[in-house]
């Protein structure tokens, strides 16, 4: 019988097979986090914005319900970004809105606030999973993708309307309603085009898909476009998104829970 300790080369290539899968492991991640925070460099200072949306809801059957929105959006420095839905039509919803606080560490903090009962609900974490509004987008959806959120992996290069990086994203949150993401940057820019969503089964759950990117102050991509498709139960989603304006002179008095009931 044989020692490692003692014959060098031997000791040698068991290191080596052993280390191999190890340090391309440690490569895959570095890389993929590199790419999620070169992502998230190129939209950094933006300061605040806002858009009108407009949701459109379809059944399996392909039959449709339109709501409008508007959003307002605020970086945070050293921390996620804050963010109001404020919902415009149909009647009945006139007026609700939600409130998203995004942290990069710990629990995002939402609210909803329900124009008809004049009360501002706050949505818990174990709720953030499920569905927005009768919509495929997931309330945690509606968070900023902050880079602390995940662990990373990079999976390779593929071509979608453009060459990509693939980066698979590991929820931290053990309460997220995902076991994992893949997500597709363009190589160019680093725009997010398409994110694959696994439920916590590990099984396909939900595929979306961002198009008709605009550049706005020369370095802010916004897309026209964010088409949630839910593979398990047919149903889709579509945002459409018009009339961006960034610096629009928000604070942080706008997205404070009292404030809620101001944006009607």
């Amino acid at each position: 019988m044989f020692s490692i300790t003692r014959t060098p080369m031997l000791a040698l290539l068991f290191h080596l097979l052993l280390s191999g899968p190890v340090v391309a492991a440690e490569d895959a991640a570095a890389r993929g986090l590199a790419v999620a925070r070169e992502a998230d460099a190129r939209d950094n200072g933006f300061g605040n914005s806002t858009a009108d949306l407009t949701m459109v809801l379809y059944n399996r059957a392909g039959e449709e319900i339109r709501r409008t929105m508007r959003q307002r959006t605020l970086e945070i420095a050293d921390d996620g970004d804050h963010s109001v839905l404020v919902f415009d039509r149909p009647r009945d919803l006139k007026g609700t809105a939600i409130l998203t606080h995004t942290h990069r560490v710990g629990n995002d903090d939402q609210w909803l606030y329900l124009p008809a009962l004049d009360r501002v609900k706050r949505i818990s974490a174990s709720d953030k999973s499920g569905p927005f509004m009768g919509s495929e987008f997931a309330y945690e959806d509606l968070a900023s993708q902050e880079v602390e959120k995940y662990r990373y992996r990079y999976l390779g290069e593929d071509t979608l309307t453009e060459k990509c990086h693939m980066v698979e994203r590991v929820p931290v949150n053990p309460r997220s309603g995902y076991s994992r993401q893949v997500a597709w940057y363009d190589q160019e820019h680093y725009r997010l085009l398409r994110v694959d969503y696994y439920d916590r089964k590990n099984e396909l759950l939900k595929t979306m898909e961002l198009s008709g990117y605009h550049v706005y102050l020369d370095q802010y991509w916004r897309p026209d476009e964010m088409f949630m498709t839910n593979h398990q139960t047919g149903k889709q989603t579509l945002l459409e998104f018009s009339n961006y304006r960034f610096r629009a002179g928000l604070t942080s008095r706008d997205f404070e829970r009292q404030a809620l009931a101001r944006s009607r």
